[in-house]
């Protein structure tokens, strides 16, 4: 198995309702250690770099200004298979279909408030990680 580090993201809707700790703790009991991790009130600016490869989106506008409307928690995941465990950790998209246990069944309010982000490509988590942190922010 190999060690890999992920991006995490803990939305506006679960900091709103001061969840930080619990899903940050389900992270951690799954094997995933926080080797970065910063509280963030994100621009919308910010937003709509962060989520660009959406622009063309017809949701677009509705999640940038979500994703700004509060702090988030940008952090780095490490461990092994750390992106698919992540997703799995997190569940499925629509917490409808998100199966019992996952944050998303235990924590998100709609399919757009879902409480969590997560990388779903080792490409994808090295830019997320990038977008928010410095390499000297990383300490394993």
């Amino acid at each position: 198995m190999a060690i890999e580090r992920t991006f995490s993201m803990i939305k506006p809707d679960a900091t709103r309702r001061n969840l930080t700790g619990a899903i940050i703790k389900m992270f951690e009991d799954a094997g995933l250690k926080v080797v970065a991790s910063r509280r963030v009130h994100m621009s919308l600016r910010e937003a709509e770099g962060f989520y660009a490869v959406h622009k063309d989106r017809p949701f677009f506008g509705e999640l940038t200004e979500f994703m700004s409307s509060g702090p988030t928690v940008v952090q780095v995941l490490e461990g092994e298979n750390a992106i698919a465990r992540n997703r799995e950790i997190m569940g499925a998209t629509n917490p409808s279909e998100a199966e019992d246990g996952t944050i998303r069944k235990l924590y998100a309010e709609s399919i757009g408030e879902n409480s969590v982000h997560g990388s779903d490509a080792p490409e994808t988590a090295a830019e997320e990680i990038a977008y928010w942190f410095a390499g000297t922010d990383i300490v394993g």
